[in-house]
């Protein structure tokens, strides 16, 4: 007996989601490219359509790559006091006027005496200097080569090892000449380049308010901070500047930690240490100032923050105008293409397909206006960088930019969208644009 077994029926895969994704995308690439057509026939009107949209653009890229570029150059440059650094002085940096006031009034000078209880005392520190800039600058002579102004410290032998500060050739200050009050002196390349072309200055003495200092030793150079040259100092033993400068000298104190985790409790030590020292009573404030990178750069990043908000409220305000400028002129768009809408209705076009048409026109549009302002925000960043203010244009600030000018072209228009899709396709042939 022969039995017949049953066939099963053949399955096969459902194409209507593929027909789905398909007339999606192809409608998507219709619509970019009518909107593209409609851009390139319409250039003044585009154009002036996209101004607020590129001023907004323009200027939100513009700010967020100077503040970029400023927080870098900050962090490099100025708020680098070394590697897990942090400076007691006399008062806080970055401080309020009000809070400065009251600083002033409480607070005292550190001395000579306090750095040496403090050296002495704190334990487990990596490095330890100090420091006293002489006010006004002094001119500084080599022969008959003078340079007006220069900036003259007394410091430490340690401070070497802390900050930017390296020797280039010859020593830096050395326990000897500290300890015997030496006359020499260690330099930085602009004193080399304005007293010494093409003499060694190793040897030579230089006189600074008519005192003779022997040169024993040239920094790398440093370069500018804010066009400022950082390569014009001379900096002498402390116990030099003391006998014969300034007999007490404000200090500034570095220490310098052996890595991250010590800082908070090496700071701590420190500042009881200087308590103790000053008789300072548990339930008042200090009279002196402990200063980090991290504060001071948290100082700054509160002003950037600040300008930056400012900066943020201008663009909202250029943004919103510019999409309400989109949506008129989309609005006068529709009207304009009733009877393009109506062919296209009665020929079979969805309602959806119309709304998406005039969406991505008017989101086309804006991302035009944005990619605009990105270039204009690109020459402006390239111009203020040539002035000397640091600017660098983060990635984040171009996506930024470009997504937030689409959105702003794609919510203003979706009324006229929805418009010209609720149309009536008989109504709109008989409608002239």
């Amino acid at each position: 007996m022969i039995t017949e077994t049953p066939v099963q029926p053949r399955s096969f895969p459902r194409p209507a989601r593929r027909r789905t994704h398909t007339s999606f995308w192809f409608t998507a690439r219709e619509a970019f490219g009518i909107a593209m057509n409609e851009l390139r026939a319409h250039k003044l009107r585009s154009f002036l359509t996209l101004l607020g949209i590129v001023i907004s653009t323009a200027t939100l890229i513009a700010v967020m790559s100077v503040v970029h570029g400023l927080n870098q150059y900050i962090a490099t440059h100025i708020a680098d006091l070394g590697v897990n650094t942090f400076i007691m002085s006399e008062f806080k940096w970055a401080q309020g006027y009000e809070a400065w006031l009251k600083a002033r009034r409480r607070n005292r000078p550190l001395t000579i005496e306090e750095f040496d209880f403090i050296r002495d005392n704190l334990l487990g520190y990596k490095h330890i200097g100090a420091a006293a800039e002489l006010w006004p600058n002094p001119p500084a002579h080599y022969g008959r080569q003078e340079i007006e102004e220069v900036d003259l410290s007394g410091v430490t032998p340690g401070l070497v090892d802390i900050g930017q500060t390296e020797v280039e050739y010859g020593r830096y200050i050395s326990d000897s000449d500290y300890l015997h009050r030496s006359m020499v002196c260690f330099i930085g390349q602009d004193i080399v380049d304005k007293l010494f072309a093409n003499i060694d200055p190793l040897g030579k003495e230089i006189l600074v308010r008519g005192l003779p200092f022997q040169v024993i030793g040239v920094a790398k150079r440093i370069g500018t901070t804010f066009g400022q040259s950082q390569d014009n100092f001379i900096q002498i033993p402390l116990s030099t500047y003391q006998k014969v400068f300034v007999a007490r000298p404000q200090l500034q104190i570095f220490v310098q930690a052996w890595d991250s985790d010590q800082m908070m409790a090496l700071e701590d030590e420190a500042r009881e240490l200087l308590r103790i020292r000053r008789h300072i009573p548990y339930h008042e404030d200090d009279t002196f100032a402990i200063n980090t990178s991290e504060a001071l750069m948290s100082a700054w990043q509160s002003l950037t923050k600040t300008i930056f908000g400012g900066a943020v409220g201008i663009v909202a305000v250029f943004m919103v105008i510019g999409g309400i400028v989109i949506m008129n002129i989309m609005l006068a768009s529709v009207t304009e293409r009733y009877q393009e809408i109506g062919l296209r209705k009665s020929l079979g076009a969805r309602r959806k397909d119309i709304m998406m048409q005039f969406m991505t026109e008017s989101m086309v549009m804006a991302a035009a206006g944005g990619a605009i302002g990105l270039i204009v925000a690109f020459l402006i960043t390239a111009v203020v960088r040539s002035l000397v203010m640091p600017a660098s244009m983060p990635i984040a600030a171009v996506i930024v930019g470009l997504l937030l000018s689409s959105f702003v072209g794609l919510f203003f228009g979706i009324y006229p969208a929805n418009k010209a899709a609720k149309l009536d396709p008989i109504e709109a042939l008989r409608m002239e644009g």
